[in-house]
This record gives structure tokens, sequence and C-alpha cells, in this order.
């Protein structure tokens, strides 16, 4: 074939073959721009997760990353604040029998409790955790063990079990530790009920139902020594009993609910009467039933389930407990024996609004109730029935209550800047408290629960 005619001849095959070219090039443009679309959407909704990967499946805080049997995730908390009181108080919440933790905190600079915590799966049976606390006390540094527990791992039928020490599930908060927390200081019920926050040496069974809406029910067996525990502990002292239901509503809202219920039976259960400005009280203890009821609830929102721009969540706690049994009291070598049959109540609620990806403003009220019957039953010649019945800090007083506001900025994940103020009412004279609070995570470590 000729040059001419053979040049001819190819570019009438490619005139011939245009117009399917140029359909196949569109059609190839628009594949790339739909595979481009389907690209930013996917990236869109992993940021999405990521986001919700801070707020872990209700009922368990997720596993730290990269912990592994030979390799223990390790982190540790640091906390500090300032703290400045119209009058530094002693802590007093009348009607109530206070153990455990419930000291304010000192006033000016000072370092709070810090955590040093080690995770791990032991093996493909169970995952281990141990956190260590460091604090101040009076005669320097303290060192203690605040949670060493063990959880198995792939029992069937949604069962689980965590044995150890641990704090215990009842309620919403108690199972959180303090830097997780949305202020600086427990609630006055967790303080007046609980001393606190409520943890000890024991076991616990949970089962989650295989349904779409969460359902978690769990016991507890506890050793008892913690307060509301006594001071001579029986296993089984304490015991536990929780049911939790949640679920989403959309992809903007969840919510959580429970019914929580502790029952003690604690012996010589040592609590502090009012001091009345003197150095050392009055020596209370309380042998006999404590029945503790907790009803709690928690919603959370956020556009599409964005934690990251904005956010709002509620959340609140009712507590309602029944004591009965006998009160020893001795001071300055004198006693006397009281029957005791009391009545209390309890709650709190707080809101906390995510404004921006690094603020938060937030508010909570709290308030206490008591309605307690006393019987001097024998005293001693040293001691009056009034005075007595006064400075065992079981009589009823004015209702105790506390408001307070907060703002707080994250620049990461890894640290925390709050600004709070309390009207703290709970005492004999009303007190404002401002405070500064740090909160630093050195470490890898896992989300929290919901």
């Amino acid at each position: 074939m000729k040059p001419v005619l053979f040049a001819a001849a190819c570019v009438g095959g490619v005139m011939m073959n245009l117009p399917a070219a140029l359909a196949a090039e569109t059609d190839t443009a628009a594949l790339e721009a739909e595979l481009e679309a389907l690209k930013a959407d996917h990236e869109a909704r992993l940021g999405v997760l990521e986001a919700r990967d801070t707020l872990p499946a209700m009922g368990a805080a997720s596993r730290s990353p990269g912990s592994n049997v030979f390799n223990p995730a390790i982190s540790a908390i640091v906390m500090g604040s300032y703290l400045s009181y119209d009058d530094a108080p002693e802590r007093e919440l009348a009607g109530f029998q206070l153990g455990g933790e419930t000291d304010y905190a000192p006033e000016g600079l000072s370092l709070g409790e810090s955590e040093i915590i080690f995770s791990a799966n032991v093996d493909q049976r169970f995952y281990g955790q141990l956190t260590v606390g460091l604090h101040d006390g009076e005669e320097g540094t303290e060192v203690g063990i605040e949670e060493a527990f063990f959880d198995t791992l792939g029992l069937p039928g949604g069962t689980g079990l965590r044995f150890g020490r641990f704090y215990s599930g009842i309620g919403y908060l108690n199972q959180h530790h303090p830097h997780a927390w949305n202020f600086h200081d427990a609630p006055l019920p967790y303080i007046a009920f609980l001393g606190g926050q409520f943890g000890d040496d024991g076991i616990r069974a949970t089962w989650v139902a295989p349904t779409d809406l969460f359902l978690e029910l769990g016991t507890e067996v506890y050793q008892g020594g913690s307060f509301p525990g006594g001071a001579d502990p029986d296993f089984g002292d304490v015991t536990t009993a929780f049911v939790r239901i949640g679920g989403d509503v959309g992809m903007s809202h969840a919510w959580r609910a429970g019914l929580s219920a502790l029952w003690a039976t604690p012996a010589g259960r040592e609590g502090g009467g009012h001091h009345h400005g003197e150095a050392v009280g009055p020596d209370v203890e309380f042998t006999g039933d404590s029945d503790l009821l907790i009803a709690d609830f928690v919603w959370k929102w956020a556009p599409n389930g964005d934690y990251r721009r904005r956010s709002f969540t509620v959340q609140g706690e009712y507590f309602y407990r029944d004591e009965q049994g006998e009160v020893a009291f001795a001071e300055d070598g004198e006693s006397a024996e009281l029957a005791y049959d009391g009545t209390q109540r309890g709650w709190y609620v707080e809101g906390v609004y995510g404004f921006n990806p690094r603020w938060r403003a937030g508010l909570r009220y709290e308030r206490l109730s008591t309605s307690n019957t006393l019987a001097v039953d024998s005293i001693t010649a040293g001691l009056t029935p009034d005075e007595v019945l006064d400075e065992s800090g079981l009589l009823d007083g004015n209702d105790p209550s506390r408001w307070g506001a907060m703002v707080d900025y994250s620049p990461s994940e890894f640290s925390r800047i709050r600004l709070q103020y309390n009207r703290d009412e709970s005492g004999h004279e009303p007190n404002n408290v401002w405070l500064v609070q740090y909160i630093m995570s050195l470490g890898a470590h896992g989300a929290h629960a919901f």
C-alpha cells in the first residue's frame, strides 16, 4: 500500500473511532470524578468515626493502642491546681457520717493526685490494668494502688468477669477517674454517700444483651473495707447490682440510663463527727445496715456524631439511702451508745457545652437532705445527751447545696486547663471557691467509658 493511501486509511480509522474514544474519555473523567467524591465521603466518614472513638461503646472503655503481652501501654496522668477560699473550711455535711477521701483540696498551689497506668492483654483470655496513685499526705508523698484488675476476654454469650481491685460500676460517675470528670471535684452526693468514690477488692460479673438497644446487667461482691463499708470487713459485706440501657437516636444523639443498688453491712464504720474548731473530734462508729439506691441518666449531642466540633452533654444522678443500726460515740475517755435510723437523699445535675473544638463551658448544681432519728441508749457521766447528739454529726441540719461553673481549654487530647468557680453552701457558712486546674497526659491512654 502506498504511504499516502496508508496514512489516509489510518486517519479514516481514527476518525471513525474518534466518537467512541471521546465517549470513553468522557466516561473515564466521570468515573474519576465519582471516585474522588467517594474518597472525600470516605475521609469525612472516617473523621467522624475517629472523633467518635473518643466516646467508645457503652459499658466499656477502649483498650490503649499498641498494648500487648510483650509491650504493655504505659501512661501517666498529672493533675495540679491553685485554689482560693473565702475561708479554708473543714468538710462537714449535716446529717452525714463522712468517710473515705472527702477533705477539701488544700488552698494555694498544689500537685493533685497523679496516676501511672499499665495495661496490656495478659494472653488471649485476660486483659489487665494497674493504676498507681501518688498524692501528698501528712507524711510526704503517698503511693497507693487505685486499681489492679483483670478482665476476661472472649467469654460466650456476652458475659464477662472482672476481679481484683477496681472502682464499682454503680451510678454513672463512679467508675470514671477524676481526670475524666467535667469538674475539678466530686459532686456532693458522691462525697456524702460514697466517700468521694467507691472502689474495693472484689469480683464483678456482667452480661450484655445481644440487642440493638444497649442493655447491660451486672453484680459485684466486695471485701467491704472501703467506705461505706466498715473497719472490720468480711468478704461480701458490700454487694452491688446495676442495670444500664442506652442507644443512639439518629447520628447526633446518644443516651444512657441506669439503676444501681449498693448493700453494705458495716461493722465499726468510722467517720468524723463535728469538730467545732477542735483539732481532734470525737470517734463515731456505725454498725448496722446501709442500703443505697442510685438512678442515673446521661444524654450527649453532637452534629452527625462529630464531637470535635460542637457537643452538649447533660448528666445527673439521684441517690437515696436508708441506714439502721447502732452508733458508738467516744470522746476524752467518755462514751455513749445511740440507736440510729437514717434516711438521706441527694442529687446533682450538670451540663457541658463544647462550643469550639478546644473549648467547653459547664454548669453544675448539687443538693443533699436528711431525715435522721437518733436516740441515746446509754451514756457515761461526763457527757450529756444533747452534746452527744450534736457532735455525732448525724442530726438533721441545713440542706447542703453547691453550684459551680467552669470553662476549660484543651489544646489537644493530652492536656486540659480549667477555670472553675463554686458557690459552696454545704457547711455552716457560705464559701466562694476559685480554682485553676491543669491535667496533663503522658503516653498512650485509652478512651474513657461512655
